[in-house]
């Protein structure tokens, strides 16, 4: 049996493993990544250790120090006032507020991670608040990063475009943005009629009074407004919330997180976690409270996962399957995978890093004029960033990071149920819709 295919039977392994002794994945993905590195691969642990994620973690770990900060002091309380206000009291228009926020974000630069990274803590605290599913909340915040994700001038669309140009094939940039926008817009009004938001908009000025009560996210795969404890939402939204010293700085911290992201390209992790410390400085009390709440399980699954990701792109396993679907005679079925490979190791690693390494491979049959490049191009874009809701993706653990009294492993489950539905579905979609009928 050959290293490769060892390697991922023990992911397999894992997984199971995780499943039906509820243990900690990261954990079991610690040790799957020494165990196959050492012993299959031969690496030394240095090498394994190279494949940590320190950006995430220090993401991780950042935020939700932060956005705890923000909780503690009332922040985000003030926050969803705001919001309610805007949006003249109907919640059901939060979702799609969300989703439009993010997709701005990255169609004008941002990176994804760094705009979900902003939006998720905010949309998830008032989730939580007004019993709106956590599910529906933090996949349209996901899906509208990527509705934006390929504009001509995103990071994105810049790079993919650049490996076209780099590879001398046919692209189109234009195809290549309504792809993604058009897929996540559709994706996000199903996700909105499954997970309760058509409740919603036929009550909108009712919502819970969570605010008093504290509550209520278990029922995440359902909707939205409950029918009893219920209040009008006008009512919540004249409340007075104050703006007091520790919350006005902790507003002009989220605003000097946001600048250094999008303006100054400044990693979101480290500028989060400085703004946090430097609150932490003034209150410190708040900060004992919030630094209880960082995430630390999802920071090990996270991080444990992905190291050994990397133990599989170092030893030659994603190469591995990619070049079996290269060999294939038919072009189309060709295809087909490839889009799969970018969906399914998109779901664990970096989007773009798995682009980078498909486009390249797949050149060989893509001049051969058999299947469109542009088509292909656009199609394995969207494949593999549609499934970034998965919570082992950056965006999708940024949205468990940020869910509020959730029961944190359903959660998880069901984002990893949503993930795999996206892995499953959306290649053969995309496929149809942008390669079969060789238009492009």
């Amino acid at each position: 049996m050959s290293a490769e295919l060892i390697s991922i039977l023990v992911l397999v392994v894992v997984f199971v493993l995780a499943t039906t002794r509820s243990i900690n994945m990261g954990a079991l993905a610690f040790a799957a990544a020494f165990g196959v590195g050492t012993l299959v691969a031969d690496m030394k642990t240095d090498d394994i250790f190279k494949g940590f994620p320190g950006s995430l973690f220090v993401v991780l770990v950042g935020v939700t120090f932060l956005f705890a900060i923000a909780r503690a002091n009332g922040t985000t309380d003030w926050l969803v006032h705001m919001a309610i206000r805007l949006v003249g009291g109907r919640i059901a228009l939060m979702p799609w507020v969300m989703f439009a926020i993010t997709g701005v974000l990255t169609a004008i630069g941002a990176v994804s991670p760094a705009a979900v990274a902003i939006v998720a803590p905010i949309a998830m605290g008032f989730a939580a608040k007004y019993r709106i599913s956590p599910l529906l909340m933090g996949v349209m915040v996901v899906h509208g990063a990527q509705a934006g994700g390929f504009s001509p001038i995103s990071i994105y669309g810049t790079i993919v475009n650049g490996i076209v140009a780099k590879e001398g094939l046919p692209g189109n940039e234009v195809v290549l943005f309504l792809a993604s926008l058009v897929v996540n817009l559709l994706i996000a009004a199903v996700v909105f009629v499954v997970l309760g938001g058509m409740k919603l908009a036929r009550q909108p000025l009712e919502a819970p009074a969570l605010a008093r009560t504290g509550g209520g996210g278990d029922d995440a795969l359902g909707g939205g407004v409950g029918d009893d404890d219920t209040r009008d939402v006008t009512d919540v939204a004249e409340e007075r919330v104050a703006l007091t010293a520790p919350r006005i700085a902790t507003l002009l911290g989220l605003a000097a997180l946001v600048i250094a992201a999008l303006v100054f390209d400044l990693d979101v992790g480290l500028a989060a976690i400085t703004v946090a410390v430097l609150l932490s400085v003034v209150w410190p009390d708040t900060s004992k409270e919030a630094i209880t709440q960082i995430t630390w399980p999802t920071v090990l699954l996270i991080c444990g996962i992905l190291t050994y990701v990397a133990v599989l792109q170092t030893m030659g396993t994603i190469k591995w399957a990619g070049d079996s679907v290269a060999g294939v005679g038919a072009p189309l079925l060709a295809a087909l995978l490839i889009c799969y490979i970018g969906a399914i190791v998109s779901a664990f690693a970096s989007s773009v890093g798995i682009m980078g390494a498909l486009i390249p491979l797949a050149v060989p049959f893509l001049l051969q004029g058999e299947v469109s490049a542009i088509g292909l191009i656009a199609a394995l874009a969207v494949s593999a960033t549609v499934v970034d809701v998965s919570p082992f993706s950056t965006n999708g653990a940024l949205v468990l990071a940020g869910a509020q009294d959730v029961d944190r492993d359903k959660f998880f489950k069901q984002l990893m149920v949503y993930g795999g539905i996206m892995v499953a579905a959306a290649p053969p979609l995309v496929w149809l819709a942008l390669v079969v009928p060789g238009i492009w």
